[in-house]
């Protein structure tokens, strides 16, 4: 989607999810905005699932995600800049506490983690480079001072990681994140890391047994510190004067929580990470197979639901507690089974609109691990690449993990990202990986899709499923306009042009109307005016758009003569428009009308007129 239709689609989605007085605050991830909604009830999820831009709604674990795509951070940019919407920029906060306990777990952690991940991923990229550079191309030693002032851009991240931690943890659970971060900080410092030789030492605080750990790179001891500051937080502000709360609060919460954390807290959550490590290690270890099977074949269902984030610290804790991590090859057969489920669709598909799109959602999942595209774009539509990605996915993940296969950088699972699992068992990732896209592409080719599910998105418009549609075989759409025909591909739009919307014609006007192409119910109305959608007596489903970036112009010069519902025939018009207002303000009236189901077509003709007015029958469809 070009940006220039982000203003419509946020206003959409707005209005849709219930309004602003129905939100409580947003956040996004890679791809999708997260609401915490009032009253999840007051949300059309139907007309959200129908609007171009968005490829899914999942409501889960306290939020109503809405799933765009890579496009995330631009619509959530808009919606911010249009409403007054509390939001943590980039970030994701307090979620409700709904389902179990280990679903909230999840849940929560991927609260924590969610915002880290980009500076997570980029520093993974860094160390991965490094690897090339020194191993692979030998261009650097680890020893030349351009190497450890990179390696330090890769390292920083890691290292302090309690720090990143301890902040987004404060977000989450609604605290001071300042004094969150220098009570964790405080594990960190010099002079306590200093009395540590080897972990395991033992100190003393006031007499108190300290036993003594390494904390950088660690995630569990951080967030459990800012739990529980959490709660003494608001304990010590009910007893602080506000006077003095400014100096006061911090002094007694770092007296109180940063002894706590070292003595308490602190061994007890490196202990607790370790143990989970270990157990996931074990597990590898023991039945490697079938642990990959599990994770390889069911990672796509944790995507789906949005909390895959917070199986991210374990990971994370593997490869800063052990130097390495075995999920990661294991969900990377995940995220290669569904490009090559993609693959399978560009393969096998007839339409070169699917196809297009196919290969289009291939790219970013091969180069930057981004699958959502895929998953409620491809397989989720047409149900086998969905079974074709699962079964990929789960013989990847079992031939990895029975060969024990590592990561040693956290990054995104990606062809960009190969480094990263350089080492003793780098072919055994390379097999896998390749494995996961050849077979998920196979059986996509095998099962194929059924193309008919197709055009505008399920659940759109119920009036397409009316048993009282007269389904011709045979009918014609006439001139939506009168003026000067134009090719579709001319268009000066590249959304139009390149038919992602479906295939159509344009007309420059003459003048400004906009006629009823058939007869038919009026679908949707933009409140802007500049676009109306009709579902025809056959079925048909028409999008009709005057001019190019003209829902810019918030309705001035348009008068729209229709409303959602209304029967319409042939020639009523729809749209009245000022032609010489519309150019005035520097826009191109040219006006398209784009046939957004035309899989259900065997043949569309587009009548070769250079010039038509109302009366001319303009496009013939003949029906399968």
């Amino acid at each position: 989607m070009a940006k220039k239709n982000y203003d419509e689609l946020a206003k959409q989605i707005i209005t849709f999810v219930g309004g602003v007085e129905n939100i409580s605050e947003l956040t996004h991830c890679v791809t999708r905005l997260r609401f915490k909604l009032i009253d999840n009830g007051k949300a059309d999820q139907k007309a959200l699932k129908a609007l171009d831009g968005v490829l899914s709604v999942v409501i889960g674990n306290g939020q109503f995600q809405v799933v765009v795509g890579t496009v995330v951070e631009d619509i959530y940019n808009t919606i911010l800049q249009r409403y007054p919407i509390k939001s943590e920029k980039g970030t994701e906060t307090t979620a409700q506490k709904s389902g179990n306990v280990f679903s909230n777990a999840l849940n929560m952690m991927s609260i924590i983690v969610n915002p880290i991940v980009i500076a997570l991923a980029g520093a993974g990229m860094i160390k991965a480079l490094l690897v090339i550079l020194t191993t692979t191309l030998g261009v650097l030693d680890n020893t030349d001072s351009t190497y450890l002032i990179l390696s330090a851009a890769g390292n920083s991240v890691f290292y302090f990681l309690p720090l990143f931690l301890a902040f987004s943890s404060a977000k989450a659970f609604n605290c001071n994140p300042y004094i969150s971060v220098a009570m964790v900080g405080a594990l960190m410092e010099p002079n306590f890391t200093g009395l540590m030789k080897n972990a395991g030492d033992v100190s003393s605080f006031i007499g108190i047994p300290v036993v003594l750990m390494k904390y950088s790179g660690t995630l569990i001891p951080a967030i459990i510190a800012v739990l529980v500051y959490s709660k003494l937080e608001k304990l010590l502000k009910k007893f602080i004067p506000k006077s003095i709360e400014l100096f006061a609060l911090s002094f007694v919460a770092l007296v109180i929580m940063v002894p706590l954390s070292v003595i308490v807290i602190g061994p007890i959550g490196v202990y607790l990470a370790n143990g989970i490590g270990d157990f996931v290690n074990l597990m590898s270890t023991l039945n490697g197979l079938l642990t990959g099977l599990i994770i390889g074949g069911g990672w796509t269902l944790l995507v789906m639901i949005g909390i895959h984030w917070g199986v991210a610290p374990i990971m994370i804790n593997n490869i800063s507690t052990y130097g390495y991590d075995y999920i990661r090859p294991m969900v990377a057969a995940a995220t290669f089974g569904s490009a090559g489920a993609a693959f399978g669709v560009f393969l096998k598909a007839k339409k070169k609109e699917t196809k297009a799109f196919a290969l289009s959602a291939v790219i970013p999942a091969l180069l930057g691990g981004v699958t959502e595209p895929i998953v409620y774009g491809i397989s989720i539509k047409y149900k086998k690449p969905f079974i074709a990605q699962m079964i990929g996915g789960a013989v990847a993940g079992a031939f990895m993990g029975a060969m024990h296969t590592k990561a040693f950088v956290y990054v995104f699972p990606a062809l960009t990202t190969l480094p990263a699992f350089f080492g003793d068992t780098f072919v055994y990732y390379a097999i896998g990986i390749t494995l996961a896209f050849v077979v998920s592409a196979a059986i996509t080719y095998i099962l194929g899709i059924d193309e008919s599910l197709d055009g505008i998105k399920e659940d759109k418009i119920d009036v397409v499923n009316d048993s009282n549609a007269v389904q011709k075989k045979e009918f014609s759409l006439g001139a939506f306009a009168e003026g000067n025909v134009v090719k579709l591909e001319d268009v000066n739009d590249e959304v139009f042009a390149s038919k992602t919307m479906g295939e159509g014609v344009a007309i420059d006007p003459d003048k400004g109307i906009l006629y009823s192409p058939a007869d038919g119910e009026i679908a949707v109305v933009f409140d802007t005016g500049h676009a109306i959608g009709i579902i025809t007596d056959q079925g048909t489903e028409i999008l009709m758009h005057i001019g190019i970036n003209t829902v810019e112009l918030k309705g001035k010069g348009f008068h729209v003569l229709t409303t959602v519902g209304k029967s319409v025939k042939r020639g009523d018009v729809l749209v009245e428009f000022d032609l010489k207002e519309i150019k005035r303000a520097g826009y191109d009236t040219t006006t398209m009308l784009l046939l957004t189901n035309t899989s259900e077509a065997v043949d569309i003709d587009i009548a070769s007129f250079d010039h038509v007015t109302q009366n001319d029958n303009l496009i013939n469809i003949r029906r399968k």
